[in-house]
C-alpha cells in the first residue's frame, strides 16, 4: 500500500514538532521557519539544519550524522560512479512512500553539472535523495528515526523555500581537496562553497 504525503505528515509531524519547535524557540525563530537550508559535509558525514524567517540570518537548528554515503570527495560525474554530488542544490520532491522509508529529492544534475558534463546528459544519472535506512549509493542516508524528523520539516517549510548545499568536507574548518587538473570549474565551485559557508557559524 502506497503511503500518501498526508499519511506521512499525520504520522511523523508530531515527531518533527518535538524536535524543531524547541529548536526554533532556542534560535528565536518562528515555527516553522520561512526558509530552510541543509548543509551536508561528505568527509565528516554530517548534515546541519539551518532556518531563517523574514529578513533574519540563518540560525542553526540541528545536526545529524549521515549513516551512509558512497564514494568520496569530488563531484558526481556520471551515473553509476557512486559519488554523492557536490554543489548548490534545490529540493524538488518529497517521497512519502520511498523504499528507504521517507525521502526528498536533490536536483542533481543542476545547470552547473550539465554545463560541465563530460558525458551525454542521459548518462549523468539522477534520483539523488536524502532518505532513511542505513545504506546508500550516491545518496545521503540518515536512518529512519532522523528522516522522520527532517522530512516533515521540509514539507512544512515548502520545497520552494528549501535548499541543500553539499560540500566535500566542512570548508569552514578545512581546505577543499584538490580537484583533477582538467577541472578548473570544480576549483571555482569549491571557492564559492567556501565563501558561502563562512556565515554559518554555530
Amino acid at each position: 500500500m502506497q503511503r500518501t504525503l498526508a499519511d506521512a505528515l499525520e504520522t511523523y509531524g508530531p515527531v518533527m514538532r518535538r524536535r524543531f519547535v524547541p529548536a526554533c524557540k532556542r534560535a528565536k525563530l518562528a515555527f516553522p521557519p520561512q526558509k530552510l537550508l541543509l548543509l551536508a559535509f561528505k568527509d565528516e558525514k554530517k548534515l546541519e539544519v539551518w532556518g531563517a524567517s523574514g529578513g533574519s540570518a540563518y540560525k542553526f537548528l540541528a545536526d545529524y550524522t549521515v549513516q551512509a554515503a558512497s564514494g568520496g570527495p569530488g563531484v558526481k560525474r556520471r551515473e553509476g560512479d557512486q559519488q554523492v554530488p557536490e554543489g548548490f542544490y534545490k529540493i524538488t520532491a518529497l517521497n512519502p512512500s520511498s523504499r528507504f522509508h521517507l525521502s526528498f529529492r536533490v536536483d542533481y544534475p543542476n545547470k552547473e553539472d550539465i554545463a560541465h558534463a563530460t558525458v551525454p546528459r542521459a548518462q549523468l544519472g539522477g534520483d539523488i535523495y536524502v532518505h532513511g535506512n542505513h545504506v546508500s549509493i550516491g545518496c545521503l542516508a540518515l536512518g529512519d528515526d532522523k528522516i522522520e524528523e527532517l522530512f516533515p520539516l521540509v514539507a512544512a517549510v515548502g520545497l520552494k523555500n528549501s535548499r541543500i548545499w553539499i560540500a566535500p568536507g566542512d570548508l569552514r574548518v578545512t581546505s577543499a581537496p584538490a580537484p583533477l587538473n582538467d577541472d578548473p570549474w570544480v576549483t571555482q565551485l569549491y571557492q564559492r562553497l567556501t565563501l558561502a559557508l563562512k556565515p554559518f557559524r554555530r
